[in-house]
């Protein structure tokens, strides 16, 4: 009950709930006190809504955003509590009293001040956001004033409104009292605070300390580009929760051989993109983009099929490749959209040959295959279980945007897969990593993804109610303590790193200080390595596990497990890099035949229905390699869909990059020499009619 009650409310946690509660019952509490009046029975009651909504605030709860949305938000409660109190005061037979009308007087100038506060903060805000948003690029030439105290803007609305306080506190001591010099104080301290809360914000107004105009940054970025002549771009747009699949492609951009550069459209993605040294520029507006200066580019990298490629897609002078954000054998690995690129980057033949049966017009002739260089991190299966029992990962992917039961095997098959795993007859661990979008869509998929979250757990606990478990646990309890020290000492370490500049310094600030330094970067890619490490140690090999959060990072997730069961997505076809058993989900019910023939990855699976009673054969493949009669197909699926491992896929990659560059620099200079041909010259056979100056893209663009 108490769980559907959590997810009706849409909150998190049954603290949550209680707060809630708490809140809803409070406000009928407070008019309930003023209308009989009892100032103690409304001081607790005013109280107990101060404390919820400040720990609602404080949890990020989503409640505060529905509250906002039915026109409850946090300054008409603050309002409302403001007239229940001159309700009470004048229930009180008050109303005729000085106190009365310095009350009302102080809240109407405090609302005032609440009105003028909430304009310099939201002033300040826009006048402190530059048109870009960078990393690792120098804005030297630009003056970038620091960022106001972060105990000044963040969450500025709900400290304003909490200074209402002082006078709410002194008016009810005033009233039960008789003494109105408290009353008095309370107002005064409130309208005192208020104003100094305001000439703060207007100190900050000042020139000095607003960022440069947004065509000082423009120049002053394009000047940048200009002297540090990038050659390849990663384009991407999206929604932050997409953060992961340009994520995924940073250590690619790291060891491309030119001159990086990442090319971001929103500034929430700018902020989850884990640290690199390649140069970053968020640029929001289309406009500023297209005006940027990027003519020494050759080669556009996109990591999805998004509207805002558009913007890029447009400038001539370099080559457009789609090289998406996994391998897999779902409907959007061959987007007849792709046709808008010069190339398609496939990791193996497999990618090829999706495109020639959709046959949505992506010529053989504009595909490459470039293997998958995220892979390297992967570790090859040794044949044998990394534990004392098997660890078997249930990663399945999201509901989809459509209905289709093929897109996830959480909701028809979730359950199943997890009961059977812990019902083994030989006991296995389970890491469930989920999706970062499950349930975003469908709220079945996130009552699934609840429901086995709490499945997992209670075997857990039932685990330690048993010897063998007991046992291993007690002799294990130094080890993990000593290990959980370890990674909050890794955690404190990788915080202090990860924070340049001062504490709360704004976007404007970070863009400024953000230039690389090597050995803070290199710091921090081996107290990550560590902190992975650690945190695998700070579990028994018992213990059951989910994993919602980026890290550990699958990939870790695939080397600290033996096998796998998924569903048709680019994690079955990474996880073939490892040579493990794995198992895909037929949740559509095709039949195993048919699901083989449409969907490659799976060729080499154990393939399940949605009652997972197939599961037995995938824990036979892991307890004993002799019982693995799918491991021969593995190896020859694993070429098939990644390519071959040698060259490797770096090496593959940059060959492409280096080829694709070269046909960009050849037909730019077949542009310039038509178009340095003087009029009325008859082109050579079978040349390429000319294009007007401007429309090439050959020139430095101007900004208008």
């Amino acid at each position: 009950m108490i769980s559907t009650a959590i997810r009706l409310a849409r909150v998190g946690s049954r603290s949550e709930l209680a707060a809630a509660a708490l809140l809803g019952l409070g406000y009928p509490c407070v008019l309930l006190a003023a209308l009989i009046p009892n100032l103690g029975f409304f001081a607790v009651a005013a109280a107990a809504t101060y404390g919820a909504d400040r720990f609602l605030h404080m949890r990020g709860s989503y409640l505060v955003n529905r509250l906002q949305k039915v026109r409850a938000g946090l300054s008409i409660r603050f309002l409302v509590r403001q007239l229940l109190l001159v309700l009470l005061v004048a229930r009180l037979d008050l109303a005729d009293r000085a106190i009365f009308y310095v009350m009302l007087g102080g809240f109407l100038a405090f609302y005032a001040l609440q009105v003028c506060h909430g304009a310099l903060a939201a002033l300040i805000r826009l006048r402190r956001t530059m048109p870009v948003a960078t990393r690792n690029v120098d804005l030297s030439a630009i003056r970038i004033p620091d960022a106001p105290p972060a105990g000044l803007l963040r969450r500025a609305g709900e400290k304003m409104l909490h200074l209402d306080l002082p006078a709410v506190a002194g008016v009810i001591v005033a009233a039960w009292t008789g003494d109105y010099v408290y009353g008095y104080a309370g107002v005064g301290l409130t309208l005192g605070l208020g104003l100094l809360y305001v000439g703060a914000l207007m100190w900050h107004l000042r020139r000095r300390r607003r960022v440069p105009a947004p065509d000082a940054v423009l120049d002053a970025v394009d000047n940048w580009l200009r002297e540090y002549r990038p050659t390849v771009v990663l384009y991407f747009s999206g929604s932050k929760e997409s953060a992961y699949q340009v994520n995924m492609w940073l250590e690619t951009m790291e060891q491309i051989d030119g001159r990086p550069l990442i090319l971001l459209r929103e500034r929430g993605i700018a902020t989850q993109l884990a640290p690199t040294p390649v140069p970053v520029i968020c640029v929001p507006g289309g406009t500023h983009l297209m005006n940027m200066d990027l003519s020494t580019v050759r080669v556009a990298l996109y990591a999805a099929n998004v509207g805002k490629n558009i913007h890029l897609l447009r400038v001539p002078t370099m080559k457009h490749v789609f090289i998406g954000h996994g391998d897999s054998d779902k409907l959007a690995s061959v987007n007849p959209f792709s046709k808008v690129y010069d190339e398609v980057w496939t990791a193996g033949r497999a990618g090829r040959d999706r495109y020639a049966l959709a046959d949505v017009g992506v010529r053989d002739e504009d595909i490459a295959e470039v293997g998958r260089p995220q892979l390297a991190p992967i570790e090859s299966w040794t044949g044998g279980v990394k534990n004392p029992i098997p660890t078997v990962l249930y990663a399945p992917t999201w509901e989809g945007w459509d209905d289709n039961p093929g897109n996830t095997s959480l909701l028809l098959a979730g359950e199943n897969i997890i009961k059977r795993l812990l019902a083994a007859e030989r006991p296995v661990r389970v890491i469930y990593k989920p999706h970062p979008f499950t349930g975003i869509r469908d709220p079945k998929a996130k009552a699934v993804h609840g429901r086995i979250t709490n499945l997992l757990s209670a075997a857990t606990a039932a685990r330690l109610t048993e010897p063998r478990w007991a046992e291993a646990a007690t002799a294990a309890g130094a080890e993990q303590s000593a290990a959980r020290a370890e990674l909050a000492r890794i955690e404190a370490a990788l915080a202090a790193l990860d924070a340049p500049g001062r504490s709360g310094g704004d976007e404007a600030e970070r863009s400024r200080v953000s230039l690389v330094d090597q050995g803070r970067l290199d710091e921090a890619t081996r107290l990550h390595a560590e902190w992975n490490a650690t945190y695998w140690r700070t579990f028994g090999y018992w213990e059951h596990q989910v994993v919602t959060g980026p890290e550990p990072k699958l990939y870790d997730c695939f080397n600290e497990s033996d096998a796998m069961v998924s569903d048709i997505s680019s994690v079955v076809s990474d996880f073939i890099a490892s040579g493990k058993p794995y198992a895909v989900t037929d949740s559509a019910e095709l039949g195993v035949e048919e699901f083989k023939r449409q969907n490659t990855a799976v060729r080499a699976a154990v393939i399940l229905s949605n009652s997972a009673s197939e599961l037995d054969e995938l824990l036979a493949a892991v307890a004993d390699p002799a019982a693995d009669r799918l491991a021969a197909d593995r190896t020859e699926l694993k070429r098939y869909l990644l390519g071959p491992d040698e060259p490797t896929s770096m090496e593959q990659f940059n060959a492409a990059t280096r080829a694709l560059a070269e046909k960009a620099q050849a037909r730019n200079t077949g542009v310039e020499q038509r178009l340095a041909e003087p009029e009325g010259t008859a082109p050579p056979a079978g040349a390429a009619p000319a294009v007007e100056r401007g429309v090439s893209g050959l020139d430095s663009p101007v900004r208008g």
